[in-house]
């Protein structure tokens, strides 16, 4: 399937949705409760559920050791704007 910025959505890709970040902006998600961190790039819409602002990819799930919360409290940074 396809992500709203028309890439196709790949698990093992570092790259996460938010609700209002333009496409390609560069982000830093920190693990609260583990301290792990992952640079990620915005390349999808959501999460619909009001008290969320992003979802990551399995592989950044994996790395940021949430694969089994699922949920986590998070801290994001970002780097880079997107580019134009």
């Amino acid at each position: 399937r396809k992500t709203a910025s028309g890439q196709r959505f790949n698990p093992e890709a570092m790259t996460m949705a938010h609700k209002t970040l333009p496409f390609g902006t560069q982000v830093r998600v920190t693990n609260l409760k583990n301290q792990r961190s992952v640079v990620l790039r915005v390349n999808d819409r959501g999460p619909t559920q009001a008290d969320r602002i992003g979802d990551v990819s399995q592989a950044a799930a994996r790395r940021l050791g949430m694969l089994r919360a699922g949920v986590i409290d998070a801290r994001i940074e970002v780097l880079a704007p997107a580019k134009r």
